[in-house]
């Protein structure tokens, strides 16, 4: 007597393998984010040190693994240097903001090029961070906090759910057209809320163009790691590596509102 055994239905589970790990650490770094963009001040302006001397420091680690004693000189370089930029307060001191970039590519390193611009984009993204909180106040960085949240979270769960063809996939395979589009709506969203709490319409096409920003800032990290030859910036976050591998997006869009800011008035008040 035979039996025939039904073959077991495929498990969605590794496609949601690391949504527990996601979802906690992510609440975590919201919990404190939104308090120190709640807080403002100093306690704004020392995360924001935090994350850009660990951020520079991952990225010194990828481009010259052989070295890290090196590479947590450069961090504390970094952090130093926008402590010094941020405690002068002058225009005349952001020049200063290039000063780990130059130092990075006087040592050899692999793509030296790509060190130096990234390096001065990660400098740019805290000091922006905190010129935009001191200028605009709160709503204008929970603004971008949100942008950069639900299109991560929207592209996430849509990627994953409706698959499709890949945005990049010689860059970042796992990113779909699906979750692309899908971040850009959920920002859109964000920006029609922004509209409804009093903000200017502005809004609506500002936020995906801020999403699709900070995307490419995620794409490019990608393209660092992948020329790196690792998948985690480091290993500081469970379940989403490292620092850069976070707030990645968040160089995109801070550098391109800073864009946005130099041809515009920025539809925000000050607060």
């Amino acid at each position: 007597m035979t039996t025939s055994q039904t073959p077991p239905a495929k498990s969605a589970a590794p496609r949601w393998s690391d949504l527990r790990d996601r979802v906690l650490s992510g609440l975590a770094m919201l919990a404190v984010g939104v308090g120190a963009v709640w807080w403002g001040g100093l306690f704004f302006a020392e995360i924001a040190v935090l994350v850009t001397g660990l951020m520079v420091w991952e990225l010194a680690a990828m481009t010259a693994p052989e070295r890290p004693r090196e590479a947590r000189v450069m961090g504390l370089m970094a952090a130093a240097v926008l402590v010094a930029v941020l405690w002068v307060h002058s225009p005349f001191m952001l020049p200063v903001l290039a000063l780990p970039s130059v130092i990075g590519v006087l040592r050899p390193r692999r793509d030296r090029g790509i060190f130096a611009g990234y390096a001065l984009a990660v400098m740019l993204t805290g000091y922006g961070m905190v010129a935009l909180r001191l200028g605009l106040g709160f709503a204008a960085i929970a603004w971008i906090v949100a942008i950069v949240v639900v299109s991560d979270v929207a592209g996430y769960f849509a990627g994953r759910t409706l698959g499709g063809p890949k945005f990049w996939p010689r860059i970042s395979p796992k990113k779909t057209w699906s979750g692309t589009v899908a971040g850009w709506i959920g920002a859109a969203l964000v920006g029609l809320i922004g509209v409804a709490l009093g903000g200017d319409w502005a809004l609506v096409w500002l936020s995906p163009l801020l999403a699709f920003a900070g995307q490419m800032g995620d794409i490019a990290e990608s393209w660092i790691k992948r020329r790196a030859g690792v998948k985690d910036s480091s290993h500081l976050i469970p379940g989403h590596g490292g620092v850069m591998d976070r707030f990645d997006a968040f160089v995109g869009a801070v550098l391109m509102l800073l864009a946005v800011a130099q041809i515009m008035p920025l539809p925000l008040g000050g607060g």
